[in-house]
């Protein structure tokens, strides 16, 4: 091991001990018992490891190549997390997916269940919620009166899920969870107090952000574009044209609705609308599995079925993440998203759906490309191969680098992939890989401009408000005219993009660069060009940045 590596090392360490739910989260054992220090102080020596550890960076020359893009990916990750410190929007982040709640919260669907090891660490988090949430309530007002607050719509959406995850009407968490979790005598009084506190601090916490902490909240949710250059490039990890970027979601929206009206035809029949397409397909039993545990039966069986069929044709997938799970979350937002796997790959990776409450029935026609995302090739085969590379990655690399736009681009790439390999010949699966494709471009247009408040072009092709300044109610009418997503779920979305700014367009953004990186390379190559070589040089590299990517991939 070199030097970098001994550094990255010592910084996991030190990390997992200050971020317990972060160790849980990667799979670092030995933390389960532990929250984190949410309080001001605490979310300062985490930005004080980090600053420590860039200092430490910048007095090692790499021995070797390897080193070298290892201490190119740390720097600049660690760079940006500082500055995103130093800029407030560490401590003051709340928005209706990304907070320390939801955090806390989340930390529970990835612990252990049987044995009373586990369920004691369960009882001991649960435990110690109102202390964690006491602390968080005061980081958040110290954050708000120093300037650094959310917008106040965001502010009271988290407030509603606080309701619906301590309700027995909505999500019922906490006590669900103790009721889930077999224990007896003393660590079943444990558990159900530990439940109940929690449940109670959930609440309470509810009431602290409608009271307290909204009233605080900033009326204008844009970001402005100081505030959103930053978020940008610590979402993608590199730094794009925002202008030009714009633009280009509007010609990426254009070309993905043509060639879906192409396919529609095929559908439905000559001059047949996408919606008439969609309307035909979603009546089609042939695309229809009814109730959620038979859909993550589904997914599971695809999500096995493309492991086994890209491994050893286009793709070298390791024995030990030929192993996946599909699974229901515990919650009800309509999320989908990939957990990794422990860092002993005893807990596998997991792709999970939190299926709205009321929703039995579902469209394979539109979620064939969402398993090829989740999954194999996208996050499953990108996250848990890195974790296996110990010979190749060190422990920072293999665990916590993590860029949005690097993670996010690679699975969309794959979803695009799967379509040049053929996995995607039914017409009603393409459509639904374009459908999900045009939902990200829509995303890039409705982000940057409602944060930026930029005008909408004059010469748009969808004729949509030519020369109004987008607003959060332009940015609703035009997904609405542009997403088939259910109502509820899609102002869930544009929620999150209020409240997120620059993570939605890293889906498609980082795409784009990553289709970039690979014409680079074939134009470099030429006929040398192989592109199972090419992935699998590009996934060896680990999760970096976009822009030290981009520098690695065209030294190889």
């Amino acid at each position: 091991m070199g030097r970098v590596d001994d550094l990255a090392d010592r910084y996991v360490d030190e990390w997992a001990a200050l971020s317990p739910t972060g160790a849980t989260y990667v799979g670092i054992s030995g933390y389960d018992d532990k929250l984190d220090d949410l309080s001001t102080d605490g979310f300062a020596a985490g930005a004080d490891l980090e600053r420590r550890t860039l200092a430490q960076l910048r007095t090692i020359e790499p021995e070797n190549e390897r080193e070298f893009v290892a201490k190119e990916a740390m720097v600049e990750r660690m760079e940006l997390g500082v500055a995103r410190f130093d800029a407030g929007e560490v401590t003051s982040e709340l928005n209706v997916i990304s907070s320390a709640l939801h955090g806390l919260r989340g930390t529970f669907d990835l612990m252990p269940t049987e044995g009373d090891e586990a369920v004691g660490n369960i009882a001991a988090r649960l435990n110690a919620f109102p202390a964690a949430l006491a602390q968080y309530q005061q980081t958040l007002l110290d954050a708000a009166r120093s300037g650094k607050v959310s917008a106040r719509r965001q502010i009271e959406e988290v407030a509603k899920q606080c309701d619906i995850w301590t309700s027995a009407e909505g999500d019922d968490f906490y006590l669900g969870l103790a009721r889930r979790v077999e224990a007896g005598g003393a660590l079943r009084a444990e558990l159900d107090r530990g439940a109940n506190a929690a449940n109670e601090a959930t609440r309470e916490f509810g009431q602290f952000l409608r009271t307290e902490l909204a009233p605080l909240g900033r009326e204008k949710e844009a970001a402005g574009r100081e505030r959103y250059e930053l978020a940008s490039q610590y979402f993608l990890g590199a730094r794009v044209d925002l202008d030009e970027t714009y633009a280009w979601g509007f010609e990426e929206l254009h070309r993905l609705e043509t060639e879906m009206r192409a396919v529609s035809a095929v559908i439905a029949g000559p001059g047949a609308s996408i919606d008439e397409a969609v309307a035909k397909l979603d009546a089609d039993p042939k695309y229809k599995v009814r109730g959620k545990e038979q859909f993550r039966d589904w997914m599971q069986q695809l999500a096995e079925k493309a492991i086994s069929d890209l491994n050893g044709t286009h793709f070298d997938i390791p024995e030990a993440i030929r192993r996946i799970e599909c699974c229901l979350a515990p919650t009800s937002d309509g999320g989908i998203y990939y957990t990794g796997p422990s860092e002993d790959f005893t807990r596998p990776g997991r792709m999970w759906w939190a299926v709205p409450q009321g929703v039995e029935e579902f469209s394979t026609w539109r979620e064939v490309t969402t398993v090829y995302h989740e999954g194999a090739p996208g996050h499953h085969l990108q996250v848990a191969q890195a974790a296996y590379q110990s010979d190749k990655l060190n422990r920072w690399q293999r665990l916590l680098s993590w860029s949005s736009g690097h993670g996010e681009g690679w699975a969309l790439y794959s979803e695009r992939l799967m379509d040049d390999l053929g996995y995607l010949a039914d017409p009603a699966d393409k459509l639904g890989m374009l459908d999900g494709q045009a939902f990200r471009a829509a995303r890039v247009i409705v982000d940057i401009g409602m944060h930026l408040e930029l005008e909408i072009p004059r010469d748009n092709p969808f004729g949509f408000h030519p020369g109004e300044r987008w607003t959060p109610e332009l940015g609703w009418e035009f997904l609405r005219a542009h997403c088939r997503v259910g109502d509820e779920m899609l102002r869930f979305e544009l929620n999150r993009y209020l409240g997120w700014p620059g993570q939605a367009p890293s889906y498609k953004v980082g795409e784009r660069i990553w289709l970039q990186a690979r014409d680079d390379a074939q134009a470099r190559k030429g006929a040398a060009f192989d592109l199972r070589q090419f992935h699998s040089d590009a996934l060896d590299l680990g999760s970096l940045g976009l822009d030290p990517l981009r520098k690695a991939l065209a030294r190889i």
